[in-house]
């Protein structure tokens, strides 16, 4: 089953992992929870939506190069509904 979404780890270390996320357009990162601190890092401006656990859904801006975190324990799905282009960002796990 392809949920039109792949990440690619690119460092793992005792200390990060870093993963390049592609959303294509349509598709969706199933829910999941965060085990640790993270970094996303946006490589485009646009939109994503966000439905959290508990229901609750966020369409969240993103402004290409413009960074913020999320702690530990988030867990959501993330998905690309509206844009006609690939949604790509780095995501960094402080793992230590």
């Amino acid at each position: 089953m392809s949920t039109g979404s792949h990440g690619d780890v690119q460092l793992e270390n005792e200390h990060f992992r870093v993963t390049q996320w592609t959303i294509k357009p349509g598709g969706v990162i199933p829910m999941h929870r965060h085990d640790f601190e993270y970094v996303v890092i946006p490589l485009v401006t646009d939109t994503m939506r966000v439905t959290n656990a508990d229901g609750s859904v966020i369409d969240a801006a993103l402004e290409h190069g413009v960074s913020y975190t999320r702690p530990a324990g988030s867990e959501h799905e993330v998905s690309n509904p509206d844009s006609a282009a690939d949604i790509v960002f780095v995501e960094v796990e402080r793992l230590a």
